[in-house]
């Protein structure tokens, strides 16, 4: 898949009324990882090319009703369906923002971290996305880039074989999120999940 936004725009917005079907078991997977960010009460957080909203519940746990979350993601059905599943709105557990995760509408240094599940291998420009992530977090907060399965499970249940070019292989990625302002302190490439936790550089 292309990853212009509009052809992401297009491939999302045709998936969304089922994604939630299509995957019903990765609350658990998304859970911990969320728990992996060491969010604390009153923290202000991101999920970032949020979908449907899968980890925004979890996220609101973390940082309790004095906490802020958002979501953010450029497909209006996804947010739609997020909305309808109750975990945005009004009504929801975030605030829902339909941008693009590359143009912010969010003041520097405002977060304490980011959660992105899928996102890296869909951003037009890896480095000037996740610089964009790095402004809007202040220094020393961290970054989650999450799936709930692996590259190897992932490209499996595509029929493709994962490739040494892969943006989200660990040798790939560290010096990719290096120049957008990100330490990465631990990486996780299981079956079961894939989770790389950087930090905001100063």
């Amino acid at each position: 898949m292309s990853d212009d936004p509009t052809h992401v725009r297009e491939f999302f917005g045709s998936r969304a009324a089922d994604w939630d079907t299509r995957f019903p078991d990765d609350g658990p997977a998304y859970a911990a990882a969320v728990q992996e960010l060491g969010l604390r009460p009153g923290d202000a957080v991101l999920d970032a090319g949020c979908g449907t909203g899968r980890a925004l519940t979890p996220l609101r746990a973390a940082v309790g009703p004095s906490g802020t979350v958002l979501g953010a993601d450029l497909t209006p059905e996804m947010l739609e369906r997020a909305v309808a599943a109750g975990r945005g709105g009004t009504a929801g557990t975030a605030t829902l923002l339909l941008t693009d995760v590359g143009q912010l509408p969010v003041r520097d240094g405002a977060l304490d971290a980011v959660f992105g599940a899928g996102l890296v291998s869909h951003l037009a420009e890896p480095v000037a996305g996740l610089r964009e992530l790095a402004r809007v977090v202040r220094p020393g907060g961290r970054l989650a880039l999450f799936h709930p399965i692996g590259r190897a499970a992932l490209a499996a249940r595509h029929g493709r074989q994962i490739t040494p070019d892969d943006l989200r292989a660990e040798p790939r990625l560290r010096p990719v999120l290096a120049e957008a302002g990100w330490r990465l302190v631990s990486y996780v490439d299981e079956n079961a999940r894939y989770l790389a936790m950087a930090e905001r550089e100063a």
